[in-house]
């Protein structure tokens, strides 16, 4: 078994790793750029390197520096996360290369399913049905827009080099291509180092359906159920479900099989995520396969009871995944919100600053995958999620009731977030029965606005949310400056001053002003 790992990421998903690795008994080192000195991965990790400055070419993307980390400190692994260098096959190679254990796919399995065009020639041949459209990418507008025109519109322009909604275009029309295809080819070019585009069909009233895989060295390969993963902004994950409302069981088996296939068909080795778009006519495509752990994880860790990061921990030190199909029973229902820093009212512009005050949820069936702390600073430089917060409950309608209550219990002040905004796709009837497509935001909440006081009718539960959240901070900030003044004897703030220029954060600085 692997006895130290170095996390090459930062926030929630450095601590999730940082957890389980502490229950197999293996030590930790955590990465950390200027702007994460006083990081909560940094603090809970066995060791800590700085990588380098706060830009991120200069940190948590830059190999060298992550590699020699990892050879100062004696790790035989690195775990990547999600983002950054996850699914980059040159880390990965460069891993392999330096006898370093890289706790993911081999760099070629990278290599081929991060080209998606490529991914798509391997399902095709596989077996695995995927959507209408190219397969190769291409640069000239004029020979996708004539690409189009054969299979008609709606199209999709995607980025062949990556995911996540970079470099993504909706095109209804010829007139829209050409500004569609330079916007997406530059947007592409800046995310992945790859100007590389192609082009889909747009199935409308589609479903955003994922299949969570696990395959080890010994040619095993499972799946473990579907996650819902529809409710987007930008093209981007905010609210997922498992299972999901729209499969039949013998939907979920078929679709179940096709994305054991496509791990199998690209000799894939470690956790993934085989990703479908479903129609309406419950017809489903091969969309991409993610080479890594998904931020939406944990819905399936709270339904299967499995614990993904130990299994992609035990594949990579070579041994059995220890689960055949059959063994997956998945009970319940998960439900997961994603809390970024950022603003709903404004497009979901990042929101950075210093968190002020912070209550987190709690209770049965409650899990909170958190990356931040009283009083740290969120960093405008990297992807805003603070958070994931996973309900667990016997079915869908108690799950839901379940996170709308901790969402109502989840307080952050200092900057902006999208707890009201979730609250309100929870509570929407449309969410409620099961319309969870694609489009769903712009459906039903392009022009969403938070419900302001109402003077006339003081009684109104978002007025009494607003007051408690308000109230709530200001005592803590009272607190705190009272704390300040009665407790920052010399003594206590050179312990303060040490921890500053030790470069990372200690309790003295989390837990607020000391007296002895």
């Amino acid at each position: 078994m692997l006895k130290k790992i170095l996390i090459a990421n930062r926030g929630e998903i450095a601590r999730r790793v940082i957890f389980t690795c502490r229950e197999m008994g293996i030590e930790t080192v955590a990465v950390y750029s200027d702007a994460d000195k006083a990081g909560i991965h940094v603090i809970e990790a066995d060791e800590a390197v700085r990588l380098g400055t706060s830009e991120p070419s200069e940190s948590y993307l830059n190999i060298d520096s992550i590699i020699k980390a990892a050879q100062k400190t004696g790790a035989d692994a690195i775990h990547p996360g999600y983002g950054f260098l996850a699914e980059n096959a040159d880390f990965a190679r460069r891993c392999e290369n330096e006898k370093i254990i890289f706790i993911g796919p081999p760099a070629e399995v990278i290599e081929k399913l991060g080209d998606k065009t490529v991914a798509r020639q391997i399902m095709s041949k596989g077996g695995v049905p995927v959507i209408p459209g190219m397969l190769e990418s291409e640069s000239d507008f004029k020979i996708i827009a004539q690409k189009a025109s054969e299979i008609g519109y709606p199209v999709l322009i995607k980025s062949a080099a990556g995911g996540g909604g970079k470099g993504m275009r909706v095109v209804a029309s010829f007139e829209e291509m050409e500004e569609a295809c330079v916007s997406a080819s530059s947007e592409a070019a800046a995310a992945f180092g790859s100007s590389a585009i192609y082009l889909e069909k747009y199935i409308d009233q589609s479903r955003h359906v994922e299949f969570q895989i696990l395959c080890d060295q010994h040619k095993n390969a499972i799946h473990l159920n579907e996650r819902e993963c529809s409710i987007q902004r930008r093209h981007q994950k905010i609210i997922e479900e498992t299972p999901s409302i729209a499969l039949t069981p013998e939907l979920r088996d078929e679709m179940g099989k096709a994305a054991v296939a496509a791990a199998i068909a690209s000799g894939y080795v470690n956790a993934g995520t085989v990703e479908f778009l479903l129609g309406p006519d419950n017809s489903f495509y091969f969309l991409e396969v993610n080479t890594r752990l998904q931020v939406e994880h944990p819905i399936t860790e709270m339904t299967t009871g499995i614990d993904l990061v130990r299994r992609q921990i035990m594949i990579a030190a070579g041994q059995p995944m220890g689960i055949a199909q059959e063994d997956v029973k998945a009970r319940g229902h998960a439900i997961e919100c994603r809390i970024y820093a950022e603003d709903p009212e404004n497009d979901f512009f990042p929101s950075p600053g210093t968190i002020e005050y912070l209550k987190e949820p709690s209770g049965p069936g409650i899990r909170n995958d958190c990356g931040i702390y009283q009083g740290c600073t969120v960093p405008m430089e990297y992807d805003p999620i603070l958070s994931k917060l996973v309900c667990y409950a016997e079915d869908r309608q108690s799950a839901v009731k379940k996170m709308i209550r901790a969402l109502n219990d989840y307080v952050i002040s200092g900057i902006k977030t999208p707890i009201p905004f979730l609250v309100d796709i929870l509570k929407s009837q449309p969410f409620e029965s099961g319309q969870t497509y694609t489009d769903f935001i712009n459906a039903h909440f392009k022009d969403w606005k938070p419900a302001s006081y109402n003077a006339e009718n003081p009684s109104n539960a978002n007025n009494m949310k607003n007051a408690e959240n308000k109230a709530d901070s200001d005592i803590a900030a009272c607190i705190a400056y009272i704390a300040d003044e009665l407790c920052g004897r010399p003594e206590t703030k050179a312990l303060g001053t040490a921890s500053k220029e030790a470069g990372f954060a200690t309790p003295w600085q989390t837990l607020g002003s000391w007296n002895r």
